[in-house]
């Protein structure tokens, strides 16, 4: 597994880092020797957010505060590749193609299939704004989570402080 993948699962809201460490290892265990999946971004600051908002081309369409990364709940995917098998990843990919170990399944999807069965909501399956790399928590009910509720939670109080991050309640 991959140690930056692991520190930023520790950033996750807490009712979810053990969820996502499992599905996380669950989903690097059906890549094939010298392919690795990391967590590009979890937990994302307000500002954090702000400068992708404004970098072009777009990259998002979520300003500080209205995205579910501002909230821990959400994560972003690149796939890892040990292209001569030294034990380094030289190359970093978002490729939906890529089949590194040749089992005739790419990669992206072997990793976004798991994730999908276990409750996450991709952002590949979006009717506007398609983000092939998001993944975020859905509801036990299975309806995805509002910035508008998760920041109206904080902005009340109801809130989990841990580590000196504020996250929403849920």
């Amino acid at each position: 597994m991959d140690a930056i993948s692991i520190e930023r699962i520790k950033k996750a809201h807490p009712s979810i880092r053990e969820k996502l460490l499992k599905d996380y290892t669950d989903a690097n265990n059906k890549l094939g020797p010298g392919a690795r999946l990391r967590l590009a971004y979890v937990l994302r600051t307000n500002a954090k957010q702000d400068i992708l908002y404004n970098k072009r081309p777009k990259v998002t369409n979520a300003k500080g505060g209205q995205s579910i990364h501002n909230y821990g709940l959400a994560f972003d995917i690149v796939m890892l590749y040990d292209n001569d098998g030294n034990g380094t990843f030289e190359e970093a990919s978002w490729s939906m193609i890529k089949d590194f170990d040749k089992d005739s399944i790419a990669d992206w999807k072997e990793v976004t299939d798991l994730f999908k069965s276990r409750g996450w909501e991709w952002g590949g399956d979006w009717n506007s704004f398609k983000d092939n790399p998001h993944f975020q928590l859905k509801k036990p009910n299975g309806t995805s989570y509002k910035w508008q509720e998760l920041k109206a939670l904080v902005d009340s109080g109801f809130t989990i402080i841990d580590g000196g991050t504020v996250y929403p309640k849920i």
